[in-house]
């Protein structure tokens, strides 16, 4: 007995451990082999059809990694290729292989984006190995380019964190998924099911039989809520500034325009570029990669004071009437506070006040309502929350308190600070989507909307339940800025509009230009935010493009 055990042992031993390798290798060249076929992702279209992300077909050589890696099989599929004016080399098909390698029966890609005529010439040469096989498979491109880029995003493909990290989801090396924007955030609507093929082969890897076949499943289409017309409108209104141009349904939160610039081209991202090309454009100090319209948070400037003025009214510390006296400075203690206009604006109530964007005025009921009640109010109207939005990257923006005051510099609240927070300044900090979103509170009667880009999503907002009576006071201030007062140009483009400028500080320049309004404004249908980077003045460099792309959204609607 004990002899019976010592052999079967040491049988074990050998079979297992000694020749183990060897079996291993000639299980991986053995009978079956599964071909794996990429699906097309579901489309993506605009509000009107037009495509921003489609499927197009093209060719891969592929191979399984135990027979690349026998002697002079990597150099011999370099020749081949380079004969067929494929650049290539031995060590760095050695490299791609060993980047894609995730077991030994799941194919590596040698050759990508080969036409049908590539594939043609490829294997009717006479050396085409027998352990290479094409097939076909899908790459995204994006016909809008930058121009929608930071709304639909790009596909690569999947890395190997990403597989490991979805490993239920079922991907493959050489699989696409989405990176970012529509393409990450929809990516289990989007992606389709991957063919795979069962195929008996003989020693030398010739096909036999097929054993069993899971035919595609093409990615569901997705529609969204942008208008690329629009979208291109807003394009030619920045020109070569850099900023924001958003443009939102004030009912439901469908966003119509999105376009933050500088912007890049995705197409490139998706069908491969060198580590140098990502570096550059990763250090690029305009920020292309950046979406300004959720990601760039900056001081909202004085399109932030009908939020206290909306708080003032409600809280019962201003009427309507209430006025104010300013000679061009507002004194605290020892400090000066001034206001933009040096002569001052003389007795101002809450409407002339918004109309004129009268600072001394805001800095007054910002200390009458208190830094408490100005923070609650400002939070009630999302501004340091995320909106929601079907997009990666949303930043809260800065809705900084006492607590994150003395957390951050160990430094007590100030009425200073109070006093700059009243015109948008100090520490608090918005993106142009918060901004788009408190006004169309103001023009909706007071529903807190929840943007989106897909037009399946209706999300249902949130009802603020704000005294009609109140917001409509707001809204008459509003509609003056546009009527006689520092938002003019965004009036004289055969729409009614309802908004108001600001201008923020830039500590690394001139300062930033905003806009903020909504139209029409007797049944309000769209609003729009324009920021434009070192713009200066928002009455000149911003409000002129919510006037136009308001005029063109409303034009489209008749």
């Amino acid at each position: 007995m004990v002899y019976s055990f010592l052999a079967l042992a040491v049988s074990l031993c050998f079979f297992q451990v000694l020749r183990g390798g060897s079996y291993a290798a000639l299980s991986t060249q053995n009978k079956i082999r599964v071909i794996r076929t990429s699906s097309p992702r579901g489309e993506i279209t605009d509000a009107h059809g037009a495509p921003l992300a489609v499927s197009v077909r093209t060719f891969d050589i592929v191979g399984y990694p135990p027979d690349l890696r026998k002697a002079g099989a990597l150099e011999e599929v370099a020749a081949l290729l380079r004969r067929q004016g494929i650049p290539a080399t031995a060590q760095g098909l050695g490299e791609s292989i060993q980047k894609q390698y995730w077991a030994p029966y799941r194919p590596v890609t040698v050759a990508s984006n080969l036409t049908l005529g590539q594939v043609a010439t490829l294997v009717s040469d006479p050396s085409f190995p027998q352990f290479l096989f094409p097939t076909p498979v899908f790459r995204r491109v994006y016909p809008a380019g930058p121009l929608a880029a930071h709304v639909v995003g790009y596909v690569g493909e999947v890395t190997r964190e990403e597989m490991e990290s979805r490993s239920a989801e079922n991907y493959r090396a050489g699989d696409l998924i989405g990176k970012t924007g529509i393409e990450l955030v929809h990516e289990a609507t989007l992606r389709g099911i991957a063919a795979e093929e069962a195929v008996e082969v003989d020693a030398l890897g010739r096909r036999r039989k097929r054993l069993s076949m899971t035919p595609p499943v093409k990615g569901k289409d997705l529609r969204l809520t942008l208008d690329l017309g629009a979208q291109r409108e807003a394009q030619q209104l920045l020109g070569e500034r850099k900023g924001v141009i958003l443009a939102m349904d004030v009912r439901d939160g469908a966003i119509k325009v999105l376009y933050s610039a500088p912007s890049y081209d995705p197409n490139p991202l998706t069908w491969g570029v060198s580590s140098s090309e990502w570096a550059k454009l990763l250090k690029d100090p305009d920020r292309p990669m950046m979406n300004r319209a959720i990601s760039g948070a900056y001081p909202p400037g004085s399109t932030f004071k009908p939020v206290p003025a909306l708080a003032a009214l409600v809280e019962k510390v201003v009427t309507p009437g209430t006025t104010v006296y300013c000679p061009g400075q507002f004194k605290l203690g020892n400090r000066v506070f001034r206001c933009w206009k040096k002569s001052g604006h003389g007795t101002v109530s809450l409407v002339t006040a918004l109309k004129d964007s009268c600072d001394v005025y805001f800095y007054q009921v910002g200390l009458w309502l208190g830094a408490d009640r100005l923070l609650e109010w400002s939070q009630k109207m999302g501004v340091g929350q995320l909106t929601g939005i079907d997009l990666p990257g949303e930043s809260r923006g800065n809705l900084a308190g006492k607590e994150w005051k003395k957390r951050r510099f160990s430094e007590s609240w100030f009425q200073g600070d109070t006093v700059n927070y009243s015109i948008g300044q100090g520490f608090l900090l918005m993106t142009p989507l918060q901004l788009a979103r408190v006004y169309a509170a103001f023009a909706n009667g007071g529903k807190l909307v929840i943007p989106h880009l897909s037009d399946e999503e209706h999300p249902a907002g949130i009802d603020l339940h704000l005294p009609p009576e109140a917001l409509g006071w707001v809204r008459k201030g509003m509609e003056e800025v546009v009527r006689s007062g520092t938002g003019r140009a965004s009036g004289v483009y055969g729409v009614s509009v309802t908004g108001k400028t600001g201008t923020a500080q830039n500590p690394h320049g001139e300062d930033h230009a905003w806009f903020v309004g909504y139209a029409p404004s007797d049944k309000p249908r769209y609003v729009a935010v324009a920021l434009v980077e070192g713009g200066g003045h928002g009455s000149s460099a911003a409000a002129p493009l919510v006037g136009q792309i308001l005029a063109y959204l409303v034009g489209v609607e008749r």
